[in-house]
C-alpha cells in the first residue's frame, strides 16, 4: 500500500544560523587549512596547471581584445564612414574570437585531467587510511555514512575542480584587465563603473554569510541519509520480519526532509546572486550611458562613442567575474565542506604503529599465555585480570553472557586492541613485540556471520591464501565438505556470489569460509559461533568440517551452545569481565558452579 505521507507537500522550515555560524567561526582556519590541503594535491599536476594558467592568460587577454576593437571600429570606421580597412578588423576578430573558443577548449582539456588525477589521488589516500584505522572506528560509524565520503564528498571537490578553479583564476584576470584597460580609456567612467562595487560587496557578504554553513550542513545531512539507507538495505530482512517498514519509511522521511530543507536554504539564498548581480549589471548599464552620453554630447573629447560601447561591454565584462566569483565562491564553499569530511577521516588516528623492535614470526607453535590481563574500553573496564594458558594445539572455549568479555580476549590475541596493563605472550613473545599484520598472518577466523566478496567461489575460498593453486582451493573445498554442493551449482567453483552470497544457505556460506580457513593452514584459529542458525544435518558436516580444520592447532573457540564445546581441552567461564571458573568439561560439571547451572540450564531448555 503507498505511503500517503510521501504526497504530502513540503513545508519549508525556516533554518536558525545562530549554532551554524558559531560552528563555523570555530572552523575558520580548518577551511583555509583544506584550501591549503587541496592545493598540495594539485600541486601534483605542475606541468598541466601550467597550461592551463597560460590558456586562461591567452584566453583572457582576448575576451577584452575583442570588445576594444569593436570600439576602435566604432570610432575609426562607422563614425567617420570610412570603410577602408574595416573588412580586415573583421577578419582579424573572428582569428580573436576562434583562438579564444579554443583556448577555452584547451584549458578545459588539461583541467580535466588535473582534475581526475587529484580526486584519484586523494580517493586512494581516503580507501588507504580505511584499512590504517583500527577496528573501534569502524564500530562506531555507519558504513554508509562512510561510504558518502568516498563518493558524495569527493565527487563534490571533483566538479568543484572542473568548474570552479579554472573559473576563480580567469575572473580574477579578467578583472584586472578589465579594470587596467578601463582606467587607460576613461578614468571618469571607470569610476562609474566602480561605483556599484560597495553595493556588490555588501550583497555579497550577506548571501556567503548564509550559504557558506547552509552547504556545511547539507553535506552532513546528506552523509546521514546515505548512512541510514544503507544501514536500511543491508537490514531489510529483519525490517520486513518485524513489519517496520512504516517506522522505517517514517525515519528516513525526516532524515530527507532535513536534507531537503537545508538543500532548499542553500540554493535559494545562494540564487540571489544573479539576480542581484543583474540589477547591479543593469544600473552600471544606466549609469555608464548617462554620464558617457552627457560627457560625449558636450563634446569634450574625453568620451567617444566607441568608448561608450566599449565601456559598456567592459562594465558586463567587469560584473560578469564579480558574479562567477560569487558563484564560484559558494561552490567552492560546498566542495571545501565536503573535502573537510575527507581530510577528517584521513586525519583520524590510525592503528597503532608498531613497536621500534616488532617481529615477524616465520612460525609458530600457538603457545598463548595471559597473565592479569585488563583493558578498558573508553574508561569502561572490560577485563579485569585475565590469566589462563593455551597449550600448542589445545582447544579453549569460551563461555559467558553477553558482555562478558569473550569478543574482547579474541581482539587481544589478533591486536585489534592492545591490552592495558599485563601480559599477552605467543611463544614466549609478547604480543607487542609481534607485527600486527605478520601476526594475523599465522591465524585464521571462522565467524558467525560468514563474509563472502563479490566473486567467484574459487577466488573467495582463495582469499586466505592467495597463491594457492586451483587444486588446492579444491581439497581444502573437500576437506570443509564444501566440494560436494559446489560442484551440483551450474557453473561449480566459478559460479559467482553476492556480497551476501545470494543463492547459497547460510550452511554452505559458512563452509567455504571453513575451507578459505583451512587453506590459510593457520597456526592460531579462532571460531565464533561458527555453528548458530544451521541446520542439524549441515551443522553435522561443518562439525566434521571443524575438527579437520582444528587439528593440531591452537583454537579459541566463542560459544553458547554448550554441547558444542565439550571436547574442549580448557573451557574458560567468564562473567562481566572475568574469569570465574577454568578446566575441562567434566571438571567442571563436577565442580557444580557456574558452568554446571549453566550446562543444567541448556539441558532443561533443549527437554522443554
Amino acid at each position: 500500500m503507498p505511503n500517503k505521507s510521501l504526497k504530502k507537500p513540503f513545508q519549508y522550515k525556516r533554518i536558525s544560523l545562530d549554532n551554524v555560524n558559531a560552528d563555523k567561526k570555530k572552523k575558520a582556519k580548518n577551511t583555509a587549512g583544506t584550501i591549503k590541503r587541496i592545493w598540495s594535491y594539485l600541486a601534483r599536476e605542475k606541468a598541466k596547471l601550467t597550461l592551463v594558467i597560460l590558456m586562461v592568460v591567452i584566453s583572457s587577454g582576448l575576451s577584452l581584445l575583442g570588445p576594444f576593437m569593436i570600439g576602435m571600429a566604432i570610432d575609426d570606421y562607422i563614425v567617420t564612414k570610412e570603410s577602408a580597412g574595416l573588412g580586415m578588423l573583421l577578419i582579424w576578430l573572428v582569428i580573436i574570437y576562434f583562438l579564444h573558443s579554443a583556448s577555452i577548449f584547451m584549458q578545459n582539456f588539461w583541467m580535466v585531467g588535473v582534475a581526475q588525477n587529484t580526486v584519484y589521488s586523494l580517493r586512494a589516500d581516503l580507501f588507504h587510511q580505511f584499512h590504517r584505522l583500527p577496528i573501534s572506528y569502524f564500530d562506531k560509524r555507519q558504513h554508509g555514512e562512510l561510504m558518502s565520503r568516498v563518493t558524495n564528498d569527493i565527487d563534490n571537490v571533483n566538479n568543484t575542480l572542473n568548474q570552479s578553479v579554472i573559473q576563480i583564476f580567469a575572473s580574477i584576470l579578467t578583472l584586472v584587465g578589465t579594470i587596467g584597460v578601463m582606467l587607460y580609456l576613461s578614468p571618469i567612467l571607470t569610476a562609474v563603473t566602480m561605483s556599484i562595487i560597495p553595493l556588490m560587496f555588501l550583497g555579497m557578504k550577506w548571501i556567503t554569510k548564509r550559504t557558506g554553513p547552509l552547504y556545511k550542513l547539507q553535506q552532513n545531512d546528506l552523509g546521514e541519509v546515505n548512512g541510514y539507507v544503507e544501514e536500511i538495505v543491508s537490514g531489510q530482512h529483519i525490517v520486513k520480519t518485524f513489519s517496520q517498514e512504516e517506522r522505517v519509511i517514517h525515519e528516513f522521511e525526516k532524515r530527507n526532509e532535513k536534507l531537503q530543507n537545508t538543500g532548499f536554504w542553500a540554493l535559494t539564498i545562494s540564487g540571489f546572486i544573479p539576480k542581484v548581480m543583474n540589477m547591479l549589471n543593469f544600473l552600471s548599464f544606466g549609469l555608464i550611458a548617462l554620464v558617457g552620453g552627457i560627457l560625449a554630447i558636450n563634446g569634450t573629447g574625453l568620451v567617444t562613442v566607441g568608448v561608450i560601447v566599449i565601456f559598456t561591454e567592459y562594465a558586463r565584462q567587469f560584473t560578469r567575474p564579480l558574479n562567477e566569483l560569487s558563484n564560484q565562491f559558494n561552490i567552492l564553499l560546498s566542495a571545501v565542506a565536503g573535502a573537510e569530511r575527507v581530510f577528517n577521516v584521513i586525519d583520524e588516528q590510525q592503528e597503532e604503529t608498531d613497536e621500534a623492535n616488532a617481529k615477524e614470526l616465520v612460525s609458530t607453535k600457538g603457545h598463548v599465555i595471559f597473565e592479569d590481563v585488563s583493558f578498558a574500553y573508553e574508561d569502561t573496564p572490560i577485563l579485569k585480570n585475565i590469566s589462563f594458558e593455551a597449550h600448542p594445539g589445545e582447544t579453549v572455549a569460551f563461555v559467558g553472557h553477553t558482555g562478558a568479555g569473550k569478543t574482547t580476549i579474541i581482539n587481544l590475541i589478533s591486536r585489534f586492541y592492545n591490552y592495558d596493563s599485563g601480559r599477552i605472550s605467543l611463544d614466549g613473545i609478547d604480543l607487542k613485540d609481534v607485527k600486527r599484520s605478520n601476526l594475523r598472518k599465522h591465524m585464521a577466523f571462522v565467524l558467525q556471520d560468514s563474509f563472502l566478496f563479490h566473486d567467484t567461489i574459487r577466488e573467495n575460498i582463495r582469499y586466505g591464501r592467495l597463491d594457492a593453486t586451483d587444486t588446492e582451493v579444491n581439497q581444502a573445498a573437500k576437506d570443509a565438505n564444501a566440494h560436494d554442493f559446489i560442484e551440483k551449482l551450474e557453473h561449480g567453483y566459478d559460479t559467482i556470489l553476492d556480497q551476501d552470497g545470494s543463492g547459497i544457505s547460510q550452511g554452505q556460506k559458512q563452509l567455504l569460509t571453513i575451507a578459505r580457513a583451512l587453506l590459510a593452514e593457520p597456526a592460531i584459529l579462532v571460531l565464533d559461533e561458527a555453528t548458530s542458525n544451521i541446520d542439524t544435518i549441515t551443522e553435522l558436516k561443518i562439525q566434521d568440517a571443524l575438527k579437520r580444520l582444528m587439528k593440531g592447532r591452537t583454537s579459541f573457540v566463542i560459544a553458547h551452545r554448550l554441547n558444542t564445546i565439550q571436547e574442549a581441552d580448557k573451557i574458560i567461564m567468564l562473567k562481566y569481565g572475568e574469569i570465574l571458573e577454568q578446566g575441562s568439561h567434566e571438571e567442571l560439571i563436577n565442580q557444580r558452579g557456574n558452568y554446571y547451572q549453566l550446562h543444567q540450564g541448556q539441558l532443561l531448555e533443549k527437554a522443554n
